[in-house]
């Protein structure tokens, strides 16, 4: 009796430890989505593809149902503007997953997943850096990370949560926001649905004399009541705008509230020097459980109301 007693705890307490965000998986993650090899995951790349199918591959070993348009993906024609390239249209897609919980509201996470290429789309801050690979690490295969790992929360939770969760991998987002402007555009879930969005956007060069930044502050009238109390092993601040910083500004335009999360910029922005070695994954980890506490805070409101910032 005993020894089943402890089985079984031992099994619960595993339980519990793989719904928590771990370092080793979120370097997986980044490690693969910024090696070499997918060079740069510029949008209309093979590579770019491949990133796509990485993120599909993942919400489909989590149990999200696709909400795609063609199973997970939704495709769209990209546009680039500052043409360094002979073509300026591309191929790209959002990948889209669903954690139905049968609840009327919807929250959406999300991250995009494309970045620079080889530097031929115009937005390198590096001279003669066209030819040369941008890994993109921090912008953004941290922020698929982190979106990858909230999946896994929340779809190995054994409670059923108030709100369903909709998981979002945007496409062309370096090239204006054009994949979360598409889904909105044409949206495979009701926007009056949707409770509110959560973007992460460069999470994984945590600066402790900085911290953490969180905007969308003043985009709910609920946000400060959810914010009350909450503690972290990393510092945070959060700033009221909602309308600037990545696909969180496309879902403000929508009057959507928002949660912005960025750890700052840094010299290796937008350049070949974003590599998977710069990445802090441990306080990308306390990062994530930041999100999760603030996330579970605002499944104990009702839909938020959301509030313009002046």
């Amino acid at each position: 009796m005993k020894n089943t007693l402890f089985a079984a705890l031992l099994f619960c307490s595993a339980t519990v430890y793989a719904q928590t965000p771990e370092p080793k998986r979120i370097m997986k993650h980044i490690t693969f989505l910024a090696s070499d090899k997918m060079k740069g995951r510029g949008t209309g790349s093979p590579e770019n593809a491949k990133a796509a199918a990485y993120v599909a591959k993942q919400f489909k070993k989590y149990g999200l149902a696709p909400l795609g348009t063609d199973g997970y993906f939704q495709s769209f024609t990209a546009k680039v503007r500052r043409v360094v390239v002979p073509d300026s249209l591309r191929e790209a897609r959002n990948v889209i997953g669903f954690l139905d919980n049968q609840a009327e509201y919807t929250i959406v996470i999300g991250a995009h997943y494309d970045h620079l290429g080889e530097g031929r789309q115009g937005s390198s801050l590096a001279k003669g850096s066209e030819g040369q690979i941008h890994n993109g690490a921090d912008d953004n295969a941290s922020g698929v990370a982190g979106l990858l790992e909230l999946a896994r929360h929340y779809t190995q939770n054994k409670e059923k949560e108030p709100y369903n969760v909709l998981f979002m991998a945007y496409g062309a987002e370096e090239l204006g926001l054009q994949g979360s402007r598409f889904f909105l555009q044409n949206p495979t879930l009701p926007l009056a649905k949707m409770n509110f969005m959560l973007c992460m956007d460069m999470i994984g060069r945590y600066n402790p004399e900085r911290g953490i930044g969180i905007g969308g502050y003043g985009t709910a009238d609920a946000w400060p009541a959810i914010f009350k109390d909450v503690t972290a092993s990393v510092k945070f601040f959060t700033d009221r705008a909602g309308n600037g910083g990545s696909d969180n500004a496309a879902f403000y335009a929508k009057k959507i509230p928002v949660l912005f999360f960025h750890t700052g910029g840094h010299p290796d922005y937008h350049t070949p020097t974003d590599d998977a070695d710069k990445i802090d994954a441990k306080a990308e980890t306390a990062i994530l459980e930041l999100a999760i506490r603030l996330i579970d805070n605002a499944m104990k409101h009702p839909k938020l109301v959301f509030t313009p910032v002046q």
